[in-house]
């Protein structure tokens, strides 16, 4: 994902402390904390904690993979499409085009912040509610799905900045992590479209194949072409 406006600002911390503090000088963590924060707030001053609400993270955690894949599939990697006159196409799209176009442009890295209200309303407000009246959560349950969503909106966009900086990886989770999305990008768009696992969702989907057997794409930075 990306943001509104092009730069040539350009990551290049080499340790995690600098990478963070490159982090948080960009709106859209903070954004994202300001929700995560008055959703706890709400959820702390109603109380009643139950053991039950422990199932709320364990399904986040695991549709997370999924949800993620098909985002990135059906809503960044959206190609442009007439109809008519009408050009089909949203600013995600395109913002994640640019995003392709030029991966080390820091500020082209992050949910650009004229999206993110959208998102967060969509799937910070609306989704929680939603599944809320579908399965009988209380308005506990809900605010505490609300809190979660928020921790892994804000954990996808600390993985994602980071894979894009100059930090090399020092743990074989991450390294995993970072490989997959670097072959996104500089090998080939087709495929390995986890961003915050190592793989699951590409695995259980058929986007995860032997790099050996991958040709290096022409369009990894030219999404559909577009840019010709």
């Amino acid at each position: 994902m990306t943001t509104a406006r092009a730069t040539t600002t350009r990551a290049r911390g080499v340790t995690l402390r600098q990478a963070a503090r490159e982090f948080w000088r960009h709106p859209t963590p903070w954004m994202i904390l300001t929700y995560l924060v008055g959703a706890l707030a709400a959820r702390i001053a109603l109380g009643g904690f139950a053991i039950r609400e422990i199932w709320i993270p364990v399904a986040v955690l695991a549709l997370l993979p999924f949800i993620e894949w098909v985002i990135h599939v059906f809503v960044l990697h959206w190609k442009p499409r007439d109809l008519g006159p009408v050009r089909l196409d949203t600013r995600l799209a395109r913002d994640h085009r640019r995003h392709h176009a030029d991966p080390r442009d820091v500020d082209l890295v992050f949910i650009p912040t004229r999206s993110l209200p959208w998102a967060l309303a969509i799937l910070g407000v609306a989704a929680p509610l939603g599944i809320g009246v579908l399965v009988g959560t209380p308005l506990t349950g809900t605010l505490s799905f609300m809190v979660v969503g928020a921790l892994t909106l804000l954990g996808y966009e600390w993985v994602h900045y980071l894979v894009h900086t100059d930090y090399k990886p020092r743990t074989r989770l991450y390294k995993a992590v970072w490989r997959n999305h670097r072959q996104h990008h500089f090998k080939n768009e087709h495929y390995w479209f986890s961003v915050t696992t190592s793989g699951i969702s590409d695995r259980v989907l058929g986007t995860y194949p032997d790099p050996a057997n991958v040709e290096t794409s022409p369009t990894a930075k030219n999404l559909h072409g577009s840019l010709n």
